[in-house]
């Protein structure tokens, strides 16, 4: 493994001998918008090893993407190479359906410390709720970001992670106010995490669970999306979704398209960059 192949793979070609905050920006920036976050293997009959040799050739020789877990770990590598006060740490997805958070730790998330400040940097969300910057951990403080405002709440040593939604303009509907549940207004809940640091070891019963469990969502859907430099494009089976963020005030346009299988393969490789060496079945 080779730190400078990560970087062309990331299309970084700045200097990297300072490890501070604006280098770590734009190479988190770089790699989000490089590296789909993707669990296409699942659905191609291929298995996802937690293994950094093994991710690393998937990602950065084979040009694919990956989950959070793939992802972030190989992000986790690349930082620690470059000098970074990094930790690895375990995160609880929100689930709109069941209005809770899992009860197993299910999403992996890096914490880096810049001159005694903490930042939580988490390359592998994925979709709209994909922060495009390293986010100081400081609790009740709005972040505004392209993407929206995030924000962390500290309550008794669980963090709380969420994001406050924008209308979605679609053209074809013209405007409609987009919630997932009423109620909760425009605010989304992401994930909860604590500041205990894990291991890549602590995820390996989670990465295997995720591939044979037949009721979680990445199991039921095949799922490939890229942060663009405007939004993002997302490919969720066969529809193809590309967002543009801002697109009018405190709105963001999407655009919908629903595939054929040889237009799927195709969009894989225009948009995500990815040819895949077996055969998909969305």
């Amino acid at each position: 493994m080779n730190i400078q192949e990560y970087l062309a793979r990331i299309s970084y070609n700045e200097s990297h001998h300072d490890a501070d905050l604006q280098t770590l920006t734009v190479i988190f920036q770089h790699h989000i918008q490089a590296i789909p976050f993707e669990n296409l293997s699942m659905h191609c009959g291929e298995t996802i090893e937690l293994d950094l040799q093994s991710i690393y050739n998937k990602i950065v020789r084979k040009k694919r993407g990956g989950w959070c877990l793939e992802s972030n770990y190989l992000l986790f590598w690349a930082l620690q190479e470059l000098g970074y006060d990094i930790c690895i740490l375990g995160g609880n997805s929100y689930e709109p359906a069941k209005k809770t958070y899992t009860s197993e730790m299910n999403h992996i998330l890096l914490k880096v410390v810049i001159k005694g400040n903490s930042y939580i940097v988490d390359a592998a969300f994925g979709g709209a709720y994909q922060a495009w910057q390293p986010l100081m951990l400081i609790s009740g403080k709005d972040q505004a970001q392209i993407p929206g405002v995030f924000r962390f709440m500290e309550d008794n040593g669980t963090w709380y992670f969420e994001k406050v939604k924008r209308k979605h303009y679609i053209p074809e509907q013209q405007s409609v106010p987009f919630t997932d549940t009423p109620e909760l207004g425009n605010i989304r809940k992401i994930y909860t995490f604590t500041l205990k640091p894990r291991h890549i070891n602590d995820f390996q019963e989670l990465n295997t669970y995720l591939q044979v469990s037949p009721d979680n969502i990445l199991r039921k859907k095949s799922i490939c999306t890229l942060q663009t430099t405007e939004g993002l494009y997302a490919l969720v089976g066969w529809t193809f979704t590309e967002m543009k963020y801002n697109y009018m005030e405190d709105m963001d346009l999407v655009q919908i398209t629903t595939l054929t299988d040889e237009e799927v393969e195709k969009t894989l490789k225009d948009k995500f960059n990815i040819v895949l060496e077996n055969k998909l079945v969305p």
